[in-house]
């Protein structure tokens, strides 16, 4: 619990900000030291081009899964921001494509269409044009509409041409002599830049879960049948007192021969860390999830994480409002025991009592610690809606002096936090996740 101090979300959002902005400074000081192009609209073009190398390096950064920032931020929020960024990469990209174009068929006294395929002859006007190329497809399929109609398998696969994209535009900046080696300086920033940020993504997203994979030797343990259609797996392994996670966190699970390697599944400690083992909770809503009752025990497991900033970090009351929607309440039901005797609320929200995952064990933890549940039944459009101001400030009259942790289906998780700001909720109090990696 943290009172008058700076919140760990909005420390790491300041320092994330100003990595940015003090990069964005020194590309605009390299900008104006580097001299003009060839014309007006070739250093237009320049600047542009210059700005979509910082923000693909800021992309790489958003994706890294760096535990500093996921801790404090939240992968959420980090893939939320990748998204926006990518979509102004896009017309930064475009911009500075079409300004080359231009600015060259300008200085030639031939047309654009002409200027496009001479350009096209050069070897490093190509790498950049092709690098240009995958971007705006994976733009084109990473568009709501289109999203929504593909596997996330594909979209995935698909999403995965960016690092090829990477590639081709870091050799294209090598090649450019005007925005990579102008001068001394130049060159040792955008080494570092970029060393830096490759770095970051490989550590993050290769080494650190492969390492952690083979010095842990995770193992399922059991594989309990909690209901019909909810199954718990318990997993073991090495030295877990070692491992870095906490209550509220999610993994990324894999169980080789239960799936192609390539298909994973992000599901929420269903219990808080002991030290010995993790135990996740699913409900049977699609092949992978309703598979998990066929895992064999003593099989192998891989588990990259935990990541999630939905934690006790962040509490800065003393009180607790804890608010669940269908299999949501498997990271509330972990807090719940790092949660001390005293003040707390948990509010779950079912379409009835048969569907309430790990109901018997919330309810023996909140006896445990004196403290309330509210059951709250019934399908979406039945009765009174229990998320809007009224109902939740008659449930709860002090919500404005307490935590809120939401975890729920989007459309609840909307709600609630809508209602929460009606209720003028104070922004730093209000902790949320929502499910799902894109």
């Amino acid at each position: 619990m943290r009172q008058g101090t700076i919140p760990p979300v909005v420390a790491a959002r300041w320092a994330l900000w100003t990595f940015v902005i003090a990069n964005l400074v020194i590309v605009e000081a390299l900008f104006l030291t580097a001299g003009t192009g060839k014309n007006g609209v070739l250093t237009v073009a320049k600047f542009f081009g210059l700005h979509a190398a910082v923000l693909m390096l800021f992309q790489l950064l958003l994706v890294a899964r760096l535990p500093w920032l996921d801790r404090r931020i939240g992968m959420d929020r980090l893939t939320v921001w990748h998204r926006w960024v990518g979509f102004t990469l896009l017309w930064t990209l475009l911009t500075h494509a079409v300004l080359v174009v231009l600015g060259y068929a300008r200085l030639d006294d031939a047309s654009m269409t002409k200027t496009f395929f001479a350009l096209a002859g050069v070897p490093a006007s190509l790498l950049g044009m092709l690098a240009a190329a995958i971007v705006v497809v994976v733009a084109a399929v990473s568009a709501r509409q289109v999203r929504r109609r593909l596997r996330y398998e594909t979209w995935h696969g698909l999403h995965l041409l960016l690092y090829l994209a990477l590639g081709l535009a870091f050799v294209h900046q090598l090649q450019e002599t005007t925005t990579f080696s102008s001068s001394t300086p130049a060159m040792i920033y955008w080494w570092a830049l970029w060393l830096f940020a490759f770095g970051a993504l490989v550590t993050g997203r290769i080494v650190m879960p492969v390492w952690r994979n083979a010095y842990h030797r995770f193992r399922v343990a059991a594989v309990v049948q909690e209901s019909d259609d909810v199954v718990s797996v318990h997993v073991t392994g090495r030295h877990l007192d070692r491992l870095p996670a906490r209550a509220g966190q999610f993994c990324i699970w894999r169980f080789p021969g239960h799936n192609h390697w390539w298909l994973a599944n992000p599901f929420s400690l269903s219990a808080a860390p002991d030290g010995r083992t993790l135990r996740l909770t699913a409900k049977a809503v699609g092949s992978t999830s309703a598979g998990l009752r066929h895992v064999p025990v003593g099989s192998r497991a891989f588990v990259e994480g935990p990541y999630g900033a939905f934690t006790s970090l962040h509490r800065t009351r003393p009180g607790a409002l804890l608010i669940a929607g269908g299999v949501g309440i498997t990271p509330v039901r972990a807090l719940l025991e790092e949660e001390p005797a005293g003040d707390v609320v948990v509010l779950y929200r079912v379409r009835s009592e048969n569907d309430a995952v790990l109901v018997d064990e919330v309810r023996a933890l909140i006896a445990d610690r004196g403290g309330q549940l509210h059951l709250l039944t019934g399908r979406t459009g039945e009765g009174r809606p229990p998320f809007e101001p009224d109902s939740l400030r008659a449930l709860v009259p002090d919500i404005t002096e307490r935590d809120v942790y939401v975890c729920g289906p989007p459309a609840m998780t909307s709600a609630v936090l809508d209602a929460l700001r009606g209720l003028k909720v104070p922004h730093r109090q209000v902790h949320a996740e929502r499910f799902g990696l894109a």
